[in-house]
């Protein structure tokens, strides 16, 4: 019991010896910045009353602003895809019995693509026939005698309405039978090319076939909705193909009013020419697209910037008498592309802004270039 009394004792004396240690350090550590800065003042004070100077000269670089184009972009990544791009199904319920072109197929607008089964339609359209010859006698007889005053309208208008329904009829399976080729709805190349022979077919339901017109392309991309103020049909845009290394410059040919619910994004578009069938369908390409412009800004780079709570500023090189100092310069920045950034206020035309040995410096430091 005593020996534990005499652990605890112990371990409080060494615990009120750190801590006052621990005060005794932080008040010498006080004072001694305290004389530090004392001593600074008064070599000062001694120096200026004997004519010397004890300040140290900074090497730096430094350089001259002028006023300059200035533009931001906005980079979005899209892809490209064909100006028609189309899905082709059958306007009929059959089962496909021929298949006459191939994935990579150049096609015509009409051309057939794959046949169904028709057979149901054309023994349909050789009953008719056959029906139509008979009352077609029937109405050329009643006719004659109907112009001979032999006979009743009645069986006149019967014969001449019996053959018009039949023809009627002739004429609808004859579209039917039409709708039973699968035909390329625009010129261009199959892509794709879904279906078997034997297999089932039904409209709206099976995409029997996707023909891209690829003479024309253009480039979709999804902006983000707080740009849709800032962005609009004849902008100004760079569009980058990482697979091919190449950039051209265009415009936005047509950008949308409607904002998707989901993702919050609308969709910019940009027209182009493929004449040469450079661009492939799904290519990436990034978008850069023009939200900013100004032909005269005073622009520095972006790690000249330096921040200290919410203020933002640069040193500049002043010249005061024959030397030059460091001076800080609170700024106000507007935005940053590429590595620059532009300063809105706070900095002119001719100004020497220091662009080496920056990181060290205090306000009013000798300078030497």
């Amino acid at each position: 019991m005593k020996t534990k009394l005499i652990a605890g004792i112990l371990i409080c004396l060494l615990a009120a010896c750190n801590n006052s240690n621990k005060a005794k350090l932080e008040s010498l550590k006080k004072k001694h910045d305290e004389i530090t800065e004392q001593i600074k003042t008064l070599e000062k004070i001694v120096a200026k009353e004997e004519g010397k100077s004890i300040e140290k000269v900074v090497d730096v670089s430094v350089s001259e602003l002028k006023a300059s184009e200035f533009n931001h972009y906005l980079e979005v990544q899209g892809k490209i895809d064909g100006e028609e791009n189309v899905a082709v199904s059958p306007k009929m319920m059959g089962v496909i019995t021929s298949i006459f072109v191939k994935e990579g197929d150049n096609v015509k607008k009409g051309q057939a693509l794959a046949q169904m089964d028709d057979a149901i339609y054309r023994q349909s359209l050789t009953t008719l026939d056959s029906t139509r010859v008979f009352v077609n006698n029937l109405y050329v007889k009643q006719k004659k005698l109907w112009e001979q005053n032999i006979g009743s309208e009645i069986q006149y208008l019967t014969a001449k309405n019996n053959l018009e329904s039949i023809d009627n009829n002739i004429k609808s399976i004859k579209e039917q039978l039409k709708l039973m080729t699968i035909t390329s709805p625009i010129d261009g190349t199959v892509e794709e090319l879904s279906v078997k022979i034997g297999q089932a077919a039904s409209p709206g339901v099976t995409n029997a076939f996707r023909i891209v017109n690829l003479s024309k392309v253009k480039v979709l991309a999804e902006v983000a909705e707080a740009y849709s103020s800032k962005i609009k049909n004849g902008d100004q845009v760079k569009v980058f193909f990482p697979d091919l290394e190449k950039e051209i410059t265009s415009k936005i040919s047509f950008s949308s009013k409607y904002i998707n619910a989901i993702n919050r994004t609308f969709t910019c578009e940009v027209r182009l020419d493929n004449n040469n069938e450079l661009y492939r369908a799904n290519m990436i390409a990034i978008m850069k697209i023009n939200d900013y412009h100004t032909n005269a800004a005073i622009t520095v780079p972006v790690n000249l910037i330096q921040k200290i709570g919410n203020e933002n500023y640069v040193y500049i090189a002043d010249k005061n008498l024959d030397k030059y100092i460091a001076r800080k310069v609170k700024v106000k920045i507007g935005q940053s592309y590429n590595g620059y950034t532009e300063i809105i206020e706070g900095l002119k035309e001719g100004d020497k802004v220091i662009s080496v040995g920056y990181q060290n410096l205090e306000d009013g430091q000798l300078l030497k270039f």
